[in-house]
């Protein structure tokens, strides 16, 4: 059986505390660790991954590094997540570096970037891809301090992080941000976090025009549902059982699916590519 068919739903019940780990997922989550086969298409780049410890993360985080490029993680506190794909990274002949904490933080955004530049020398390609989301049913449901830390992590985190990335691009670079099918199509449930991958988009859109003259080229990815620890961390059981079985492929993507994505937006072949969102749905499209 491949890998996209045991993500098929139902699956299996499964809770876990947030932030969540991919070792408890069941079944576990597909990064191409053993399919990703690149063809040098960003050998000598330098990239910044946030949230780069598992899911999506990981899997450009593998692919980035087998198409030629040096990788830092900055991802919040899975320390066990962030040292495997570190391996992964590793197992390529390319330089890992893990950078852990808040990227709520404008301090530690700045942390994140100087790291880079320390251990690199430059910025080529800043993924902008951490995310935090939680499930409520009520408005009156989210605290104030859920939706501030939506924010400062999904949107204000962004902002942080290019504004100290620009200065290291030295004349060209790629911007890719992790927006969502949510921007266009939002859940009810996830008030917090659909608010923020809609201004994601227009976020996106905005820096394109505004970065154009740098030669630096920003786009964002619109994933559909995706099989990362953020789902059972996140949602409750019954939503996890029957995750993306709502989608015309009626399963969610596996993280591998996503990666070839990022890997176009970020190779100099895609010069014209900016501005752009890129849907990665299993066939339900964005409006």
């Amino acid at each position: 059986m491949s890998s996209l068919d045991e993500v098929k739903p139902p699956h299996p019940a499964q809770q876990q505390d947030t932030p969540g780990v991919t070792r408890d997922m069941h079944p576990r989550p597909d990064h191409g660790e053993e399919s990703y086969h690149g063809t040098n298409r960003l050998e000598g780049k330098k990239a910044v991954i946030t949230g780069g410890d598992s899911g999506i993360g990981r899997a450009v985080a593998i692919a980035f590094a087998r198409e030629g490029a040096d990788v830092l993680i900055s991802y919040l506190c899975e320390d066990e997540d962030a040292q495997e794909t570190a391996k992964w990274i590793e197992m390529a002949g390319r330089k890992a570096v893990l950078v852990p904490g808040d990227i709520g933080s404008p301090e530690h955004c700045r942390k994140v970037i100087d790291t880079a530049v320390e251990e690199f020398g430059r910025v080529d390609i800043l993924v902008n891809n951490a995310a935090h989301q939680m499930t409520f049913q009520e408005l009156s449901d989210i605290p104030d301090e859920e939706w501030d830390r939506t924010f400062r992590t999904n949107i204000h985190a962004m902002f942080y992080l290019t504004k100290a990335a620009v200065p290291h691009m030295d004349g060209k670079g790629a911007i890719i941000n992790t927006t969502s099918v949510n921007a266009d199509m939002p859940s009810e449930t996830l008030l917090a976090y659909a608010t923020t991958k809609g201004a994601i988009q227009n976020f996106t859109g905005g820096l394109a025009q505004l970065l154009a003259e740098k030669n630096i080229r920003v786009n964002c990815v619109a994933p559909g549902p995706v099989w990362t620890p953020l789902i059972p961390a996140t949602m409750p059981e019954e939503k996890v059982k029957n995750f993306g079985k709502n989608y015309p492929m009626k399963r969610p993507a596996q993280p591998k699916e996503l990666a070839p994505v990022y890997v176009m937006l970020a190779t100099d072949e895609a010069s014209y590519v900016s501005g752009a969102t890129v849907a990665v749905t299993g066939g339900k499209p964005i409006l």
